[in-house]
């Protein structure tokens, strides 16, 4: 089915984080290009995804990241804003693809044909690619963030509900980072 096509893998990274965008990103490969080790980004030690990275990134035909800033997610919802950060990064190729394969079990509108691939990270090489990228970059942002509001912790949980993110957010309030209609983000404003 998909011979001598040229796949897009897609995946996000930060759904489930209280502060930050959420990010997209989508990679193509040449069907000669082989890269080892790839897997879903959250298996993966920060020093394996830093190296896949790099792989990824000199060796893809195109590659590219798509966010949805914690703003529009407070409009739109964190599904809409994931589903639109996913189109973003497609949007963003400088190869249009002939066929886009999507991690998860939903697929952003799009013009070319899409199929979602629940744990496509784990099963679909380009998948697994547009993870470490999508990952690698996050991360990257949180730790810069870290460096602007270092009581959060920013760098250690990279902006998810951890216990120390709670215990943050209650002693400091909130930044203009966070996502307000997020529960744990909301509770601190009101409490």
């Amino acid at each position: 089915m998909f011979k001598d096509k040229l796949i897009a893998g897609i995946d996000e990274v930060g759904r489930g984080a209280l502060v930050g965008r959420v990010v997209a990103s989508a990679v193509i490969f040449s069907s000669t290009k082989i890269i080892n080790g790839l897997s879903d980004s959250k298996k993966l030690s920060e020093k394996k995804r830093t190296f896949l990275y790099k792989k990824i990134i000199q060796n893809s035909l195109a590659w590219s990241i798509g966010y949805s800033e914690a703003q529009e997610i407070d409009k739109i919802n964190i599904f809409n804003a994931t589903m639109l950060a996913m189109k973003r990064a497609v949007d963003n190729l400088s190869i249009i693809p002939d066929y886009i394969l999507v991690d998860g079990n939903h697929c952003p509108n799009m013009s070319i044909p899409t199929r979602a691939i629940v744990k496509g990270d784990c099963k679909v090489s380009e998948i697994s690619a547009a993870s470490i990228i999508a990952k690698v970059t996050r991360d990257r942002e949180m730790i810069m963030l870290d460096s602007l509001y270092p009581q959060y912790g920013f760098a250690q949980h990279k902006g998810y509900p951890t216990k120390m993110h709670i215990e943050n957010l209650k002693k400091h309030g909130i930044t203009p980072y966070h996502r307000l209609s997020f529960k744990p983000v909301y509770k601190a404003i009101i409490d």
